[in-house]
Order: structure tokens, then sequence, then C-alpha cells
């Protein structure tokens, strides 16, 4: 027969809660790394979609109307209420745009961001070949 019923407490010490805070800890850390370079692509998709979307009008107002490459064209022209595109587009990541004066010849973007470069530029990646 036994004479010690010592039972054994259950749970956690103290260095194993802390070693397991630490590892959470390391995990979020890298989701949120992870949500940072989501963004910065999802920012530079959504200027290169407003750039390619006034390229569009511009060429759709230029078919429309017949008007040559070269010729005099404003912002207001393709942007506004009733106009081509609605709205003028406003880069995601602060970075400001510059519109031609003219209307681009093919292969020539209407619309031209300023931000950032190398990489993180907001231009598309194959040129404006075909625009």
């Amino acid at each position: 027969m036994k004479l010690n019923n010592f039972k054994k407490q259950a749970g956690l010490t103290l260095i194993e809660v802390t070693l397991v805070i630490a590892v959470l800890l390391g995990l979020i850390s890298v989701l949120f790394i992870g949500v940072g370079a989501y963004k910065e692509g999802s920012d530079r998709a959504k200027c290169i979609l407003n750039i390619t979307n006034a390229q569009k009008a511009v060429r759709s107002y230029q078919n429309m109307y017949e008007i040559a490459e070269g010729a005099s064209i404003t912002q207001g022209t393709i942007f506004g209420a009733g106009k081509m595109v609605e709205t003028l587009p406003s880069c995601p990541s602060s970075g400001t745009y510059t519109f031609s004066s003219t209307v681009p010849a093919v292969g020539t973007a209407y619309l031209t961001c300023d931000f950032g470069s190398g990489d993180t530029a907001h231009a598309p990646t194959g040129g404006t070949a075909g625009w």
C-alpha cells in the first residue's frame, strides 16, 4: 500500500506559458508583414487599373469623335459626370497623376503616376505597347 497520495497538479509552468506567448507573437508579426505586402501590391494594381481605364477612355473618345493623335484634349473632356469616366482617378498610394494635354500616340500612356520606382513603380510591367 502506498503511503504517499500526492496528486500531480495539472497545468502549465510559467516558462511554458511564456514560450506559447512568444510563439504566438512571432506568428502575428509574420501575418502583419504579409498584410503590408499585400496592401502595397493591391494599391499598385489599382493604380495601374486607373491608368488603363483612362487610356481606354481617351481612345474611345478619339474613335468616337474621329480625333487625330496629337490633338489637344483636356481632363474635363474625358472625366466628369456624363463623360467617358465619371470621376477623376486618384492614386491609392498618394502618388500624383500627370495628364497629357494631347491625344497620345499608340504606345504612349495618357496618364502617368509618379509613385515609386523599380518594382514599386505604378506602371504596367509589360509597358504600354499596343495602347
